[in-house]
C-alpha cells in the first residue's frame, strides 16, 4: 500500500484515512458545542485487511492534532481512542470530565446518529 493520507470528513463526522484510493479506517466523531466546544470520537474501525498496520494510531494522533490546530479539547467516548491517549500523554491532554458527561449526554439524546 502507498503512504496513507488522512482527511477531515467534518460534514459526515468522519476522520478517514484513505490508501490507494480507498478509506481504509475511520474514526466516527461528532462536535460537541455545550458546555464548550470539543471533539467527541466515538468510534475507531479499521477494514480488517489493514489491520496492524498502525493506521488506528494515525487516526487517533491526527485527531488530537486537529483538536489542537482548531484550539478545542478532545473528549474521547471510543475505547480506543481512550487508551491512544493514556499511551501519548504528550499528544493527548486528559479529557475534562464535565466535557466527558456532557459527551455522554449528548450520545444518549442522539441514539440513531451512531
Amino acid at each position: 500500500m502507498s503512504e496513507t493520507e488522512i482527511r477531515d470528513d467534518r460534514a459526515a463526522g468522519r476522520l478517514e484515512a484513505v490508501g490507494d484510493g480507498e478509506v481504509v479506517g475511520h474514526i466516527e466523531y461528532f462536535v460537541l458545542e455545550a458546555p464548550e466546544r470539543a471533539l467527541v470520537p466515538v468510534h475507531t474501525i479499521v477494514e480488517p485487511a489493514h489491520e496492524g498496520k498502525g493506521i488506528a494510531g494515525s487516526l487517533a494522533r491526527e485527531l488530537y492534532a486537529l483538536a489542537e490546530r482548531e484550539g478545542v479539547p478532545v473528549a474521547p467516548l471510543c475505547p480506543y481512542v481512550v487508551k491512544w491517549a493514556a499511551r501519548h500523554p504528550e499528544s493527548a491532554p486528559p479529557a475534562d470530565p464535565r466535557l466527558l458527561s456532557a459527551a455522554k449526554d449528548w450520545l444518549r439524546a442522539h441514539p440513531d446518529r451512531f
